[in-house]
């Protein structure tokens, strides 16, 4: 797991117009939570922007450092916890950072990569990903950037679960065992031709035109019934 090191400085303005005023001037307000207690903070908007952008900063330790209450800058390891973006935008807005403790396990969702490919993808075989985030359990300096999954085994038919992954030294998978990760379908059949369906519509308005017929023949041969009989 990569470790970041981020400067940030404990900021006074709060609410929507402090928020506005940092931004204006290139700043990103910022809370670290811990313990219980929240103390805000604002970075240099470029930094957190260019990391969360690169995916990089989703799953990373950050090691934030700053002053606290006018005391000496001392590092802070927290992990993101959520980020605000403008919804017609896509600005980011906010960051909310979570405390963490080096000496105590923790869950984290890490990302999952297929690296190989099922070979049966090449002879028609279709691969659906269903599960792309596992859930773990493990100190915060194990935590591996993703799981990386080698599925080139997976024939037509068949799944991949959470259970046939083997799990890292010191990580423990949280996710339910019997989730699907990837599985392998047919093809599709392709349907009848559109020809063969109408003609088979058809058929019996031909019957029915020929049973017409039928009837106006054996009314044409009916024997006339003689007067006065």
């Amino acid at each position: 797991m990569k470790k970041i090191l981020l400067k940030a400085e404990e900021r006074v303005a709060t609410g929507k117009g402090g928020a506005r005023s940092l931004r204006r001037q290139g700043m990103l307000p910022a809370v670290i939570y811990a313990g219980g207690k929240s103390t805000p903070i604002k970075f240099q908007r470029k930094e957190i922007v260019k990391l969360i952008a690169s995916g990089v900063g989703e799953h990373a330790i950050m090691n934030i450092e700053f002053s606290k209450d006018g005391g000496n800058p001392a590092e802070h390891p927290a992990l993101i916890k959520e980020y605000q973006t403008d919804p017609v935008t896509s600005e980011l807005l906010h960051v909310d950072f979570m405390e963490i403790s080096l000496k105590d396990k923790i869950k984290i969702a890490i990302p999952v990569v297929i690296t190989k490919e099922p070979l049966s993808v090449k002879t028609g075989g279709i691969m659906e990903h269903h599960l792309r985030e596992i859930e773990i359990e493990c100190l915060p300096t194990r935590i591996p950037e993703a799981i990386e999954i080698d599925a080139e085994a997976v024939e037509i038919g068949h799944s991949l679960h959470v259970k046939d992954i083997k799990p890292m030294e010191g990580v423990r998978i949280v996710t339910n065992p019997e989730m699907v990760i990837i599985n392998v379908t047919a093809p599709k059949v392709e349907e009848a031709p559109v020809e063969a369906a109408v003609e088979a519509a058809a058929e019996p308005e031909v019957l029915k035109a020929k049973g017409k017929e039928e009837e106006v023949k054996d009314a044409k041969e009916e024997p006339k019934k003689e007067k006065g009989k």
